[in-house]
Order: structure tokens, then C-alpha cells, then sequence
């Protein structure tokens, strides 16, 4: 089971933490800072991650942005392993939304476009 001392990074909560929530009562992935007292959803200040780092200043973003509060990360983690989540409640998601991604040098936006081109032809 994940738990927030093996989760966070070795300072716990002293960085900007952003990241991505699935949240069924919205039916969406929302932008979420996760703070010591819980994870927030940031989408009003930041519609993807992607705009979020895209921002002056993407960590004090993060810091400064009000937000609804979700859960506590310890809930959301608890919600993880895909054999006990409950579909009702909110699980974390892969932070990468809309970047362009890279692997051993090949940017893969590349062969995306290329695919939508192909499916429009």
C-alpha cells in the first residue's frame, strides 16, 4: 500500500508538489497541489499540468493557488491499487497530461501528429 512517508520526496511537503487527480464527481482529471493539510484542486489556475509548467513561475503557482480541497494525500493514496479502488472517490493520476514527451531522444509528439494526419487522409 502506498503511504505518504514513501511517496513524497525525503523533505516531505517543503517542495511546490503538483500533480493529477481523477475525480469522479467532476468526471475528470483536475491539476492538483498537494499540501501537509491536503490536496487541492488547482484547475481554475491551471486547466492542465502543461500550463502549469508552462507559467513564470510554475513553483510559486503552485504554492499561491487557491483551490477546493479534496482529500488528504494519505485517502487518495489509500484509493491507488486498482483491485480496491472505489470508483467514487479520487486516485492519483500520471502528472503528464498535454507535454510532449521524451524517450532515449525521440520526441513521440512527432509520431502523434503523424497519426493524426494518416487518420485525417
Amino acid at each position: 500500500m502506498l503511504t505518504e512517508v514513501g511517496t513524497l520526496p525525503t523533505d516531505g511537503y517543503l517542495g511546490a508538489l503538483a500533480g493529477r487527480v481523477w475525480r469522479p464527481d467532476v468526471g475528470g482529471p483536475s491539476v492538483v497541489a498537494i499540501r501537509p493539510d491536503g490536496v487541492f484542486d488547482i484547475s481554475r489556475h491551471a486547466a492542465t499540468v502543461r500550463d502549469l509548467c508552462e507559467a513564470d513561475d510554475p513553483a510559486a503557482a503552485v504554492r499561491g493557488a487557491a483551490g477546493e480541497r479534496i482529500a488528504s494525500l494519505g485517502e487518495i493514496l489509500a484509493n491507488t491499487p486498482s483491485e480496491h479502488c472505489d470508483a467514487a472517490l479520487p486516485w492519483p493520476l500520471a502528472p503528464i497530461d498535454l507535454q510532449a514527451v521524451k524517450a532515449a531522444g525521440v520526441t513521440f509528439a512527432r509520431s502523434m501528429l503523424e497519426r493524426v494526419i494518416e487518420e485525417q487522409a
